[in-house]
């Protein structure tokens, strides 16, 4: 069976690959940023404190990662909960009589 990828892996890859790709090492130390916000979204740890004393840029790159991480992984959860409750929630055909008239009652 094929196994999906998770979103926030390929996030962090895309990150690696940008940072090897960047031109100058301020860029590159945002893309880092970035990757580790992801990271700490999967650890549930926020670093966010520590960023404060890198330039800007660099901390706002790490919060965005952080913060994308925290939605994806907040997403994921969502979807989970809405296939878990379709899959068990009866379905009209699997009720039986005493059910249908139960709820007539109501």
């Amino acid at each position: 069976m094929n196994q999906i990828p998770n979103p926030i892996t390929l996030r962090i890859q895309w990150c690696r690959r940008q940072a090897t790709q960047a031109h100058t090492e301020w860029e590159a130390d945002g893309w880092r940023a970035e990757e580790e916000g992801l990271r700490d979204a999967l650890m549930s740890s926020d670093h966010t404190d520590d960023y404060r004393l890198y330039p800007p840029e660099i901390c706002e790159r790490y919060v965005n990662g952080f913060q994308d991480g925290t939605a994806m992984l907040r997403a994921a959860r969502v979807e989970r909960m809405t296939m878990t409750s379709a899959a068990v929630a009866p379905q009209p055909a699997d009720r039986t009589r005493g059910d249908l008239q139960w709820s007539e009652n109501q």
